[in-house]
């Protein structure tokens, strides 16, 4: 694992100083998301999910349009979770659906029950590559829109440009263009300005 040089850790300071409350706080969503899915660091999917979790003002309308919702992705990704469990096939070879019996130990023990496989790890989880990938880009957009801040919505921004990820895969998989999506923020953005 490489080592954290001081200038890049002063650089991570920097933008993360950039970051709005409700920015702080899909992060740290993110990383409850990541560690409730039973996950062992912070991937985009787990961003997207914070990120829609605590997106407000001028790009929750698109988002809701959309239907880029955090209840729909969260069902997204818990549903791509239970895919990759390794026995999955072979159960669907035997005629057990997972998602059948998802939906019937939610119908009698609550939304949710199925993923609260805490991880197994204590304290902060680390970002995975896609993450870390999403929130540079995060930086790039608000810099790009001449915004001295980073918001929910510049994070939406960096998720829309990650190539082949959990996330865009996810927005994917709703029907979506993730590059509209994107033009549709960046256009809502600059005319807000």
């Amino acid at each position: 694992m490489p080592a954290v040089t001081r200038a890049g850790f002063q650089q991570e300071v920097i933008m993360f100083e950039r970051f709005t409350t409700a920015a702080r706080d899909a992060v740290v969503q993110a990383q409850s998301e990541a560690r409730e899915l039973g996950q062992d660091q912070i991937g985009s999917e787990h961003v997207l999910l914070g990120t829609l979790w605590h997106a407000d003002g001028v790009v929750k309308p698109v988002l809701d349009a959309a239907g880029l919702t955090y209840r729909r992705v969260r069902e997204r990704v818990e549903s791509s979770v239970g895919d990759s469990y390794p026995d999955a096939d072979a159960l669907r070879r035997i005629g057990i659906d997972l998602d059948e019996v998802r939906r019937r130990v939610e119908e009698n023990f609550g939304a949710g029950a199925l993923s609260r496989r805490a991880s197994r790890r204590r304290g902060h989880l680390p970002f995975g590559a896609a993450a870390k990938k999403s929130l540079e880009l995060a930086l790039r957009e608000a810099i790009s829109l001449q915004h001295n801040y980073i918001g929910t919505e510049h994070i939406l921004l960096g998720l829309t440009r990650l190539d082949h990820e959990p996330a865009v895969d996810v927005i994917t998989a709703m029907g979506l263009a993730p590059l509209q999506v994107h033009d549709q923020i960046h256009d809502l953005l600059r005319k807000a300005a």
